[in-house]
């Protein structure tokens, strides 16, 4: 608790850099990430993470200083050119996207390595510490980082929300801007030089090794909780600024634990939760949908087999056993009755010596489902013009996801017919 006080006190000069700095750092990655995540560019990231050590390096040969604002030149200079490298080459050849990026990652990140152990075997003094930008030190941020990382992290996050409904048109609908007369080039060297701004400012507190996990998790994990961009943008940033958070305060209270990569590892724990428990589109909570949906396929399905075998004698109530209805159709005996018995406390059938017997609402909604079942089979067979024994399974599945809405306009589509194609009425 002690520990906590004095660090939340942010008293300690030291503290202050590397919470705010790490903070603004992952904030303003993750806006940006959001935009990259939605275009499916998210292995860009990665491509210029790992591109912009040549450029730090070569920044440092030729001015001879670790001056971070030279050094973050060198390494937009890179991160900038990877990407065009990346364009020509999917544009002027047969090679993928993933495998250019694959490429220019390798190629690009070698001859950082190669760079950097020439300066080490220098002998130049100044250049200690640079392999930094290996794996990040957040926890050696200043004063003067700090700055210079302000200036471009509040950069970012302006110039998002100036062009923001431009960048959401390119995301989302690129076709459609061109024919408006965006200009979509233009727009897509913005985001590009975002991209690449987000990865440069972060490179010092994570590294190129993990950049790319900075810039795309925090989009990601947000994805999982909302479909509005907006909202998407302020989970992302907040998701990142509480990662730095916590990664300094790791970082502060075991002092052997290193910042930039327990930023990364927290974001990804956050992610991790995402995946499994958001509540629309979360693991969770596709399993219980999934549940939900089986349960109530099973559910209509037994009604519509009550109800064709009322159909049959124009005798929808009389009781009807089990293996009567086993007999007519193939569910394993457990899942039947456990699907009559929920139908019996929701008052669609009622149980009684002689078996299960439909209630008036049991009838009506088993009515609709064989009405919804025939209506399809005979909207492929009109519109589709698929034979009438190859429609049965379609509308098996199809039948337990028609809407109201859809089933009136299925309807007069087909001019509120009387027969299936198997000439069956359709009640």
């Amino acid at each position: 608790m002690n520990q906590f006080l004095e660090f939340f006190s942010f008293a300690d000069a030291n503290v202050r850099y590397v919470t705010l700095g790490s903070v603004l750092l992952a904030s303003s990655s993750a806006v940006v990430g959001c935009f990259t995540l939605l275009r499916k560019r998210a292995l860009v990231g990665d491509a210029v993470a790992h591109a912009v050590l040549p450029g730090v390096c070569l920044a440092f040969i030729l001015s001879g200083t670790k001056n971070p604002l030279i050094l973050l030149l060198g390494a937009f200079v890179t991160g900038w050119f990877s990407l065009i490298v990346i364009d020509f080459i999917t544009s002027r050849s047969r090679i993928k996207e993933d495998t250019a990026i694959g490429l220019v990652l390798s190629v690009f990140f070698g001859i950082g390595i190669l760079l950097l152990t020439s300066i080490q075997h220098s002998g130049n003094a100044s250049q200690s510490g640079l392999d930094k930008f290996l794996f990040g030190k957040a926890a050696s941020l200043v004063g003067e980082d700090l700055i210079t990382f302000s200036i471009v992290a509040v950069l970012l996050l302006v110039t998002t929300l100036v062009f923001y409904k431009e960048l959401m048109l390119l995301c989302f609908d690129q076709a459609y801007a061109k024919t408006i007369g965006f200009p979509v080039r233009t727009l897509e060297l913005l985001l590009t030089t975002l991209t690449v701004l987000a990865v440069v400012v972060g490179i010092q507190a994570v590294g190129v090794v993990l950049m790319a996990a900075m810039l795309i998790t925090p989009a990601a994990a947000a994805r999982f909780w909302t479909d509005k961009l907006k909202l998407m943008l302020v989970i992302a940033a907040l998701i990142g600024a509480f990662s730095g958070v916590a990664g300094a305060f790791v970082s502060y209270t075991a002092p052997a634990m290193p910042t930039g990569p327990w930023i990364v590892l927290i974001v990804s724990m956050i992610a991790i939760a995402s995946f499994s428990f958001a509540p629309k589109k979360g693991w969770f909570s596709r399993i219980a949908r999934q549940r939900r949906n089986r349960r109530l396929i099973l559910e209509e399905n037994l009604l519509k087999l009550l109800y064709h075998l009322g159909e049959q004698k124009q005798d929808f109530f009389s009781p009807r056993s089990l293996p009567n209805l086993l007999e007519r159709r193939n569910i394993p005996k457990d899942q039947a009755r456990t699907g009559l018995d929920k139908l019996r406390r929701q008052g669609y059938v009622e149980k009684s010596k002689e078996g299960w017997r439909l209630t008036t609402q049991g009838q009506k909604r088993g009515r609709r489902v064989v009405r919804l079942h025939r209506l399809w089979e005979l909207y492929l067979t009109q519109y589709l013009n698929l034979a009438s024994d190859h429609v049965h399974e379609d509308a098996e599945t199809i039948e337990h996801i028609i809407t109201p809405d859809l089933e009136q306009k299925l309807m007069e589509e087909l001019n509120y017919p009387q027969l299936d194609p198997h000439s069956a009425k359709i009640p």
